[in-house]
């Protein structure tokens, strides 16, 4: 199971604004019933398996261009621990033991 995390940022807008790019993504994420994903206010964490973690950002990274982006700058980040289960909450939980 691998943690990754995504930020996919459209250029030749016209706009500032990308919240309607990541919109278009998240509905990407929302038609995979097979993983998990976090919103956050950089970009999103999805957690499944690798090889369809991957293919669903491939998907997400085109939503810019079809909404007519003439760039898109795509940013992974993929935590891949084997050993053991890892989850969103695992990691979170664990620092915050720590802060106690």
């Amino acid at each position: 199971m691998a943690i990754v995390e995504v930020t996919i940022a459209p250029f030749g807008t016209g706009s500032t604004s990308l919240s309607r790019y990541v919109a278009g993504c998240h509905r990407v994420l929302e038609q995979e019933k097979n993983l998990k994903y976090m919103l956050t206010p950089m970009g999103t964490v999805i957690e499944g398996d690798l090889d369809l973690v991957l293919k669903t950002v491939r998907k997400m990274h085109e939503v810019p261009f079809d909404e007519g982006a003439k760039r898109v700058s795509t940013l992974i980040r993929i935590d891949d621990r084997r050993d053991k289960k890892g989850t969103m909450e695992g990691k979170i939980e664990s620092v915050q033991s720590k802060l106690k």
